[in-house]
């Protein structure tokens, strides 16, 4: 049944923000997948699900439209009949554009606390839900974050592994148009292919911290004059990125149910002489380059905690307004694992990532820090996700 007069997507979201009153989780280029929908004609909005989530958006309107203005600032540099996504059919940055400030109006009309919120948004707006194919029900979400990390302007005995800028011919090749892949993990951590070359930009104490800097893409580095520079995401090497959370549950040595960052880092700290072989299996290699503000998504806008969303931009439209239905951990003062919160939030499509592949992955931005890393490193929670749309969208004038 399609939610052709609103009224199916009123039912859920007035069990969501009903609860608020009670109150108070960058790639290669890729081959374009097939077709989800016929190109020519809208989808319609599908069926809501039977069970509304039991928590309203929580996150607070300020975060809301900071994100929603990161992504008119991307769009405003985009040229208005540009395709940037491919469900529910082929969307225009126009029709993006068009979708965030119906929203805004929205949001100055009528507070998200009030009773009559759930029912202008349903009027105004079409909920498209993810495309799932076979028997795959939910959206698999994760999360990511911002990690602070000590690092040197100069290589010492304390602070000796370098994160490197994208080399010359990796930009030459990428100009070119040619996408043969360039050194692996292991020819340039291992065998030094880019050592004393120019391309430092600094060097880190850890070398598990800097293979989840390259797994986050951008980090913040504190440096040892006090200071706190971004360190953005530039490029890769253009080699196929490996989970080695996989490949220990492949071997046995995790569980899949219980598989988190801070299991994988218990386990490399357990087993230091096989860390360097297992991140060889991930070829993937991370380039990067300072910045003045951070960290930047997939659009070259800043990220906002809690708000921005990394999906497969083959797919979503990028810059699109996203309601997500999930849980997300609660994690308590040591950064163990407390429990779970149900929440329904609305994010921004704002960043992709070389994991997130296809219709059912989506990453969510928990921020900057310790507390944001712990929360992200947990999150691993089944969902449903809805793009969208105004009712009835057509380009501006």
């Amino acid at each position: 049944m399609a939610w052709r007069d609103g009224r199916s997507a009123v039912r859920v979201l007035v069990a969501v923000f009903a609860v608020l009153q009670l109150l108070g989780g960058c790639a290669p280029s890729q081959p374009e997948p097939p077709p989800l929908t016929p190109p020519s004609s809208l989808a319609t909005p599908g069926q809501p699900p039977e069970l509304p989530v039991e928590a309203p958006d929580d996150h607070g309107v300020r975060s809301l439209r900071a994100a929603v203005a990161q992504s008119l600032r991307f769009l405003d540099a985009v040229p208005a009949e540009r395709s940037l996504g491919r469900w529910p059919r082929r969307v225009t940055a126009q029709e993006v554009r068009a979708s965030l400030a119906e929203f805004l109006d929205l949001l100055d009309e009528s507070p998200v606390t009030g009773g009559d919120w759930p029912h202008r948004v349903a009027e105004r707006f079409d909920f498209f839900p993810a495309p799932l194919r076979g028997r795959r029900q939910d959206v698999l979400f994760t999360g990511y974050y911002q990690p602070v990390i000590d690092a040197s302007p100069v290589e010492t005995a304390e602070y000796r592994y370098p994160v490197y800028r994208e080399p010359h011919e990796s930009r030459t090749r990428r100009a070119r148009g040619k996408r043969a892949p360039g050194h692996s993990r292991h020819d340039i951590d291992v065998l030094g292919k880019l050592k004393g070359k120019g391309y430092e930009i600094a060097w880190l104490r850890d070398p598990v911290d800097r293979f989840f800097l390259h797994i986050q893409g951008s980090g913040l580095l504190r440096m040892t004059d006090g200071s706190e520079v971004p360190l953005n995401f530039a490029a890769s090497n253009g080699r196929r990125y490996t989970s080695i959370g996989k490949v220990l549950i492949d071997r046995g040595e995790l569980d899949r149910e219980s598989m988190s960052m801070q299991r994988i880092r218990a386990w490399l700290a357990e087993y230091p002489d096989e860390r360097e072989a297992l991140f060889a299996r991930n070829e993937r290699y991370v380039f990067f380059r300072l910045g003045e503000q951070g960290p930047l998504g997939s659009l070259g806008v800043p990220l906002t905690a809690g708000r921005s969303a990394a999906t497969d931009h083959r797919v979503y439209p990028r810059g699109a307004l996203l309601f997500v239905e999930t849980r997300t951990p609660v994690v308590d003062e040591d950064g163990a694992l407390a429990g779970w919160r149900p929440v329904g939030r609305f994010f921004l499509n704002q960043d992709t990532g070389a994991a997130i592949r296809g219709p059912a992955r989506v990453d969510l931005y928990f921020g900057t820090g310790d507390a944001a890393g712990a929360e992200a490193g947990y999150m691993k929670s089944k969902g449903r996700l809805y793009l969208l749309m105004k009712r009835g969208a057509a380009p501006l004038n």
